[in-house]
């Protein structure tokens, strides 16, 4: 059965040129034109949407089709003859208006032949958009320095130039009634496993809005369903040797068109607290790397609520350190003080990222050298309560993963809270509770603490030291891959 929408074709090229202007605005949107030919006393129509086209390619099909004249003289095969001059790589055959519409859309041009109830689609798209570069977020010291563009056809070739393997699929669909945007979905077909990958095409089908503006930010709130929980559940990257690296592990990537960011699923919190300079560096250095990161994440997340813990119970702290903690009486509490230098850090962060950038420099001097001495002097904060939350900032900078330090933010100014209201068994409630709160997520069917929780020993070493890689053989479990072997031994 056809579908209710389903439109033919008329070989009337008058009535399927007024089903253009009435469907989608020919000759009133000034984008959208047709171009009209006369081939062997035939009418033969182009539809286009003018900057989605590249125009060059337009002029050498038009200069094929016209010649069309000068050596042929049988119109009764006229289609087969226009087919055979369209001289492209891509020309499909369409058999429907509706299905037309959505070609024209999307950026090919199509053929309309009168006395036909099929037209020919040419695929020559050329979006506009910039050249591959290093991504500002995930910057290596060594290490490729392209990175993923707002064209879905370039990051699959970005993809594809690092695993030629004639088992990588890339799997294409259209989501959002009006704006019917390009999804990608990449996997390895022998290595992913299967049930994952018939879970996010069932999730990504069953999507409907209107559009996607917000692109894969849209279709990660409709894949994992997270709701107002802050931590990410599935892992963005801008690098195509990191989601190359996530493919040939078993997992599966999604693409947005309009995105330089690719989706990695599933992942876990580990995925968020690893990056690509760990792996461009010699173990060793790596693993240096990735315990400074370690101790950066972990001063983020618990130095300010310890701090505070130990200014309202000194009797905790050695002899030693007895040092730590105010030695002079404020007029403003600790517990204040430590909200206002934390937000303050979020609006000097907003403030950067909001301000253009010859500006930026003077904006961060100005916040540093005169509103923080100042705000010391004054006696609005103690020193140690800008120390502290600089380190604690520091470390949310040095979080890889954007998306996890403001979560990590947020659970810090919670630890706060429960402490400045139940002291030092609040701290004890809130980190038990944050424990099982990240133990109880699960992101498409994954434990989110895995491999800490359920505890699996080698995986778990693998987090804690960065091994080289011909001694990682095994692929993860948690992504369930067919074939566990990474490489022939």
């Amino acid at each position: 059965m056809k579908p209710e929408s389903y439109t033919p074709i008329s070989p009337k090229l008058n009535e399927n040129e007024q089903f253009f202007k009435d469907a989608i605005g020919v000759g009133t949107s000034f984008d959208l034109g047709v171009r009209k030919l006369n081939i062997l006393k035939t009418d033969v129509h182009l539809y286009y949407c003018n900057g989605l086209c590249d125009t060059q390619y337009i002029i050498e099909l038009l200069e094929m089709l016209v010649q069309v004249n000068d050596h042929e003289r049988q119109s009764v095969k006229l289609p087969e003859i226009i087919e055979n001059r369209l001289v492209h790589q891509q020309v499909n055959p369409v058999k429907s208006l509706d299905e037309a519409v959505d070609f024209l859309l999307t950026g090919l041009i199509l053929l309309f032949i009168d006395g036909e109830t099929k037209a020919f689609a040419v695929d020559v798209r050329s979006y506009p958009g910039r050249s591959p570069e290093e991504p500002d977020t995930e910057k290596v010291v060594r290490g490729a320095r392209d990175g993923y563009v707002e064209n879905i056809v370039v990051n699959t070739a970005l993809t594809r130039r690092r695993i030629r393997d004639e088992r990588l699929r890339f799997e294409m669909m259209q989501v959002g009634e009006r704006s019917k945007t390009d999804i990608c979905i990449a996997y390895i077909q022998d290595v992913a496993d299967p049930g994952l990958v018939e879970l996010i095409k069932k999730e990504l089908n069953e999507i409907k809005i209107d559009g996607l503006t917000m692109a894969d930010k849209t279709i990660e709130e409709f894949l994992v369903k997270q709701g107002y929980n802050p931590y990410p559940l599935v892992r963005y990257t801008e690098r195509p040797d990191v989601a190359a690296t996530h493919l040939l592990e078993g997992h599966v990537i999604i693409m947005v068109d309009t995105s330089p960011s690719v989706i990695i699923t599933p992942t876990t919190y580990f995925h968020h607290v690893q990056h690509a300079e760990e792996y461009r560096q010699s173990p060793a250095v790596g693993t240096f790397v990735r315990w400074v990161r370690f101790l950066g994440i972990f001063a983020s997340l618990f130095l300010l609520p310890l701090w505070f813990v130990f200014v309202l119970d000194p009797s905790l702290l050695p002899e030693k350190l007895s040092y730590i903690g105010p030695n002079e009486k404020t007029n403003i509490s600790i517990f204040v003080q430590l909200l206002i230098a934390d937000i303050g850090i979020e609006f000097l962060r907003m403030a950067a990222i909001h301000t253009p950038t010859p500006l930026s420099t003077a904006m961060g001097l100005i916040a540093a050298a005169l509103i923080g001495q100042i705000a010391i002097d004054v006696g609005l904060f103690v020193p140690e309560v800008i120390l502290y939350v600089s380190i604690a900032a520091i470390g949310s900078f040095a979080t890889p993963s954007y998306e996890l330090s403001i979560a990590n933010k947020i659970f810090r100014l919670l630890f706060l809270v429960v402490i400045a209201l139940f002291g030092v068994p609040g701290f004890m409630i809130g980190v038990t509770g944050f424990l099982l709160f990240l133990a109880n997520i699960r992101s498409l069917n994954t434990p989110y603490l895995w491999p800490f929780i359920p505890f699996d020993p080698g995986a778990f070493m693998q987090i804690i030291v960065r091994r080289s890689v011909a001694g990682s053989s095994i692929r993860p479990s948690i992504v369930h891959p067919q074939n566990k072997q990474k490489q022939s031994t």
